[in-house]
This record gives C-alpha cells, sequence and structure tokens, in this order.
C-alpha cells in the first residue's frame, strides 16, 4: 500500500474508532443524568439538529427534497428515529449499560429478517444461524424472563430499540443515494426533536444547568460530530470496514460504563454478548463475500 493510501487509511480507522466510541458513550448518559428518556430524546436531538444545520449552512448543502415522496420517508424516519433513541434510554434506565448496548447491536438479525420481507429476497441458511447464535446471547444476557425483572424489562426494551433501528436504516437506505448524508441526518434528528420536545416538556423534575451542559454535549459531540465521523471515514475506508469497527460498539460503551460508572457485567452478560457481538460480526463480515447482510452499523 502506497505512503499517502496508509496516510489516509490509519485516518479513516481513528475516525471511525472515535466514533464507535461516542456511540458506545451515549448510553451512558441515560445513568449520568436524572432526566425522562423523552428528556434526554429531545436534548439530543434538539442540540444535534441544530449543529447539523450550521454545518448544513457552511457548507451550503440543500436541503430541498426531490419529491413528496422522499418528504414523506424523511419524516416517518425521523418519527422511527425518536421511538429508537427513546426505546434505547429507556432500556439503560431500567437496567445497565450493558444489557442496552447488547440488546440494541442485535438490530442486524432484524434488517437481515426484515430485507426478504421487502425487497422479495430469499432467507438463506446463514441468516438462520445468525439468528439462533444472537438467540443464544439474548437468553445468556437475561438473568430469567422474568417481566417484573428490571435486566429483562431493559432487555425487552432494548430489542424494541433495536428493531426500530433496523426499520430506520431500511427507510434510510432509500435516501442515502440521492441526498448527502447530512440531509438525511438533518431531517431525521429536526423530526425526532419534534416529536419529543411535547413529551419532554411534561417532565415535572428538576433540570440543571449541567444537566443542560451534558444534553449540548450530548447532541452536539456524541450524535452530529460522531455521525460527521463516520461519513468523513468513508473517504478513506469501505463502509463494510466501518461495520465491522462499528461491532465493537458494545465493547466501547461497557468499558466506559465500567471505568466511569462502575458497572461491572455479570459472567452470563459478558458471555451473551460475546455471542451476540460474534453473530453480527460474522453476518457483517458476510458483506465482502456475498455481497449481502445487515445495513452498515448506525450510532445508538
Amino acid at each position: 500500500m502506497h505512503f499517502t493510501e496508509q496516510s489516509r487509511h490509519r485516518t479513516g480507522l481513528a475516525q471511525i474508532h472515535v466514533a464507535v466510541l461516542l456511540a458506545g458513550g451515549a448510553g451512558l448518559f441515560a445513568k449520568m443524568l436524572a432526566v425522562s428518556p423523552a428528556v434526554l430524546t429531545a436534548g439530543r436531538t434538539v442540540f444535534g439538529s441544530l449543529a447539523l444545520l450550521c454545518v448544513v449552512l457552511a457548507t451550503r448543502t440543500s436541503l430541498r427534497t426531490r419529491s413528496a415522496a422522499d418528504f414523506l420517508v424523511l419524516v416517518l424516519s425521523g418519527m422511527i428515529l425518536a421511538a429508537h433513541w427513546f426505546t434505547f434510554f429507556l432500556a439503560i434506565q431500567v437496567s445497565t449499560v450493558a444489557i442496552g448496548l447488547l440488546a440494541f447491536s442485535t438490530f442486524p438479525l432484524f434488517a437481515t429478517f426484515l430485507e426478504p420481507l421487502i425487497f422479495g429476497e430469499r432467507l438463506r441458511r446463514q441468516d438462520v444461524i445468525m439468528a439462533l447464535l444472537v438467540a443464544a446471547g439474548l437468553v445468556l444476557v437475561t438473568p430469567g424472563f422474568d417481566v417484573g425483572n428490571r435486566m429483562t424489562q431493559g432487555l425487552l426494551w432494548g430489542i424494541l430499540s433495536a428493531f426500530s433501528y433496523a426499520v430506520l436504516s431500511l427507510l434510510s437506505r432509500s435516501c442515502a443515494g440521492r441526498y448527502p448524508a447530512v440531509t438525511v441526518s438533518f431531517y431525521q434528528q429536526g423530526v425526532a426533536a419534534a416529536c419529543t420536545v411535547p413529551f419532554a416538556m411534561q417532565w415535572t423534575g428538576g433540570i440543571s444547568a449541567q444537566d443542560i451542559a451534558l444534553l449540548v454535549v450530548l447532541g452536539v459531540v456524541f450524535t452530529a460530530l460522531g455521525q460527521g465521523l463516520v461519513v468523513a471515514s468513508l473517504r478513506h475506508l469501505r463502509a463494510q470496514t466501518t461495520s465491522v469497527v462499528f461491532g465493537l460498539e458494545p465493547v466501547y460503551g461497557i468499558l466506559l460504563a465500567w471505568l466511569l460508572l462502575g458497572e461491572v457485567p455479570a459472567l452470563r452478560t459478558l458471555l451473551g454478548g460475546g455471542l451476540i457481538c460474534g453473530a453480527v460480526l460474522w453476518a457483517t463480515l458476510r458483506q465482502d463475500t456475498h455481497g449481502k447482510g445487515p445495513p452498515p452499523a448506525g450510532q445508538a
């Protein structure tokens, strides 16, 4: 590999690893702020969309859609994004960062099974094997299927978050080839903000200046900057490479929760997480050999 190509490759890897670190760290805010999931989602989307608007204005990117159908798809995807982040933060608040992140990381499984239904593709044996491995991992992660157990509740909310993100990924794919990434992200976050702000305003608890500062950091750094780094890394790396690195998102998040919050994952959680991440990584690597697989991972 030429020196310049090596340099660009290293730059891309650094960008995507920082983006994944930010994605994994976003879940910690659900534990650091004593506010509702609606407030967390509203703060993330409001400040994230404002940061993206600044990027749009600075780069003079057009926000005009080509058709009413495209506009409706962007609006629908923004609504689903709001549901995704709400359930993601709720999953972590009722359980742990590890449970929430590992449950969310199952979204490629849902995408793999939704694609044949939407695009008329044939389900393959490898997809069924991945589903069984992920299911085994989820069984290990949860201490017992008791709905009254907070860990089980967190797992279920996390799975719902994963499902909503899989739907979001498939919707985003329909617009990704026709619009700049910043345009799609701005519409999605702007609509998500409009959906969640009314619910956030019903929060009766107090919000300190430190809470607002953390929400700004969550929206600008852990969301807008993270998305920007993903886009920037694609200039130097293949999408398949970024998807593989995103498989480390639960790992980074669990390590950060361990170091910063003192959340030590149980052995069952680690074993189940290994099965889930291994199955997702295997499915992602098949993109190179079969040209098919779950869509590239995105931010939690």
